[in-house]
């Protein structure tokens, strides 16, 4: 493997865009797919064990996508650093950082797993569980916790695969996983051949199986296939500094910012739970359903940043216009035909994760109110995601902060107090028009500023 085979692979400032947006967002969708099918198949499950386990399972998804989010800045900041060594072909700088980055991460992740597990009955305490619901849902978090670095580390491994031009591998890798996850599941949940029946304990324990088998073979392929790692560089404490420096300055504001959603989440859950363990279980239905309905919107924001950043490192702007409008086009059409497809098969949707007449119509009063806010929604997060690989992230931070923290909380506690259940369900919607429109228009202001300021 060298640099310069990677550089010619990457260039992404010649040819056509359309082709280097399937190129790049193709196995970025895949990946994601494979990684929030084991959401979906933990709650797919879970629902058959009856609406209080699967409530359980609901008030689990704040913590655990929150550390997923956190972590994933790590991912981002290694992709970008070893990505950029790569293109200057500075291979012992390179092994260095990925060496050293994988062992910061790994640190980072044992803190958290640590920390969660020591806080996890106050966590879930202000998150609204009951003296009921917490032992089911300390069933799953248990394990969760003891093994959440195998869950986290594959992201940052994968990451620094994909550093390489190497999109496809990483993809293929939390697929088996998920397929692992997939066979796992019903042994272990409902003790099929043999095996112990675990419940909720099972789905944890399959989850984390299937990623420390993700894990194990992504350090293999970096360390022996790639050869990217030299342990040698663990030692080397004075070029810690440098690594640190490297990664942290954009692992932590992207991690930072990647947790306030699920931070929101956990408030609207908090509120919800006041309704009952339906809410909870519809709302966690709800989200997981949108998280995969928007798997390939996410594949294309994370496809687009490469394509983007080149060309406006090489003022080729013509060509980041192109990238914004067929991304743009294509966030609007998908979110359409997603709005119209939740809206009018919203209660087979439901049904296939309950059949609690409470659970269907809560869902799918959300499925009624939420979704034709999509486009908006989705075109701000489009944004959020250009102005990273524009290295503005500053930009993306004040947009979010002022989406999340100015105005959904406020909104979805006057939601709850006005409406109840659907008082938050209208608020979410609300906010999403009032900040995806604004921030739009903003946006395309401020590419006009960028692009004619050189």
């Amino acid at each position: 493997m060298s640099s310069s085979i990677h550089a010619q692979k990457g260039i992404l400032t010649e040819g056509s865009i359309g082709r280097h947006l399937v190129r790049l967002a193709g196995p970025m969708t895949w990946g994601i797919f494979a990684i929030i099918s084991f959401q979906l198949v933990d709650m797919f499950y879970i629902s058959l064990l009856g609406t209080e386990p699967l409530a359980a399972f609901s008030f689990t998804f704040p913590v655990t996508y929150g550390m997923f989010a956190f972590v994933m800045g790590f991912g981002i900041a290694m992709s970008s650093v070893l990505s950029r060594l790569i293109g200057e072909q500075r291979p012992d700088d390179l092994k260095r950082v990925t060496t050293q980055g994988l062992a910061l991460a790994l640190g980072v992740c044992l803190v958290l797993s640590l920390g969660g597990y020591a806080l996890s009955d106050q966590i879930f305490i202000w998150l609204g569980a009951d003296d009921m619901m917490r032992p089911m849902i300390h069933e799953f978090m248990v394990p969760w916790f003891l093994g959440s670095v195998f869950i986290s580390l594959p992201l940052v491994g994968n990451a620094a695969i994909r550093s390489t031009g190497d999109t496809v591998l990483p993809a293929v890798i939390m697929t088996v996983a998920s397929i692992v996850n997939v066979i796992l599941d019903p042994l272990l949940i409902f003790g099929l051949l043999d095996f112990p029946r675990l419940e909720l304990q099972g789905a944890a324990i399959g989850t984390v199986i299937a990623n420390a088998l993700a894990m194990i073979a992504g350090l293999y392929i970096i360390h022996v296939k790639l050869k990217l790692t030299d342990i040698a560089c663990l030692w080397d404490v004075k070029s810690w500094a440098d690594t640190c420096k490297r990664l942290l300055m954009i692992a932590i504001p992207v991690g930072l910012t990647n947790t306030l959603q699920p931070i929101v989440n956990a408030i609207i859950i908090s509120l919800l739970s006041a309704s009952g363990a339906s809410a909870v279980a519809a709302f966690g239905i709800a989200t997981r359903v949108e998280a995969f309905a928007f798997i390939i919107l996410m594949g294309l924001s994370v496809g687009m940043g490469p394509i983007i950043g080149q060309n406006f490192g090489a003022q080729k702007y013509t060509r980041v216009f192109e990238t914004l409008r067929l991304a743009m086009n294509f966030n609007i059409l998908w979110s359409i035909g997603i709005a119209v497809i939740l809206a009018v098969f919203a209660h087979p949707i439901v049904s296939a994760f309950s059949q609690d007449p409470d659970v269907i119509r809560v869902t799918v009063m959300f499925f009624w109110l939420v979704p034709f806010s999509y486009i908006f929604a989705n075109l701000f997060r489009g944004w959020a995601s250009a102005f990273n690989a524009l290295g503005k992230p500053q930009i993306s931070f004040v947009m979010v902060v002022v989406e999340l923290v100015v105005l959904m909380i406020p909104a979805v506690y006057l939601g709850s107090y006005w409406g109840g259940t659907a008082g938050v369900f209208a608020a979410i919607a609300i906010i999403n028009v009032v900040t995806g429109s604004f921030f739009h228009l903003w946006s395309w202001k401020i590419w006009r500023k960028l692009s004619s300021a050189t």
